[in-house]
């Protein structure tokens, strides 16, 4: 007698659901199974998506999301400070720097970092564009906001070589000490950063 399982239909569902970042199979599952106990839910979300993918787009020059047809607010911005601009990995770091409120200049995303091993090379990334659009608008200074790991270290490593090439002045953002944050809750390689990123007070 075959095990009893899911119809095919709510199967294809689950393993969709579950490829998405930060999702097990027992999430996507529950998920599935939430969206199905009343069937209210499945149309509006169904909506959004295609209205997501009809509606969406990223922006040709910084990469942040756009509707389509309309023209991108960060670049446009009279306000924002033209000659310098912050690289990001994601779209998701934009807004994570434009709510601290401390940055006016252009962005640029990426979409993603190098990581060899999962086979991410410079071609996978938006780095020519960033080296035309540097040249294009006479940048000054470029800040590479990339994570702190392995693959940001490598990815800031190979963005500054090229820049400076360039003749562009290539910062980082500071690492260490979070605000509000004690000794003892601070691990050692924080901790290096912080102590060798000091500043005169």
């Amino acid at each position: 007698m075959p095990a009893l399982d899911y119809p095919p239909p709510l199967q294809r569902l689950i393993a969709q659901i579950k490829s998405l970042p930060g999702l097990g199979p027992r999430s996507a599952e529950r998920l599935v199974l939430w969206l199905m106990q009343d069937g209210g839910r499945v149309e509006p979300l169904v909506d959004a998506l295609r209205a997501v993918t009809a509606c969406v787009r990223a922006c040709d020059q910084c990469g942040f999301f756009i509707e389509h047809d309309t023209e991108c607010a960060l670049c446009h911005s009279p306000k924002r400070q033209q000659k310098i601009l912050c690289v990001v990995e994601q779209a998701a770091d934009v807004l994570r720097l434009e709510r601290s409120g401390a940055f006016h200049g252009l962005y640029h995303v990426l979409g993603g970092k190098l990581s060899p091993l999962d086979n991410v090379t410079p071609e996978d990334l938006r780095i020519d564009s960033l080296i035309d659009r540097a040249r294009q608008l006479q940048v000054e200074e470029v800040i590479l906001a990339v994570g702190s790991d392995v693959e940001g270290e490598a990815t800031a490593s190979y963005l500054n070589d090229l820049l400076r090439l360039e003749g562009i002045a290539v910062s980082r953002l500071a690492q260490g000490m979070p605000a509000g944050g004690a000794l003892d809750h601070v691990d050692e390689l924080t901790l290096y950063q912080a102590l060798h990123g000091r500043r005169r007070v």
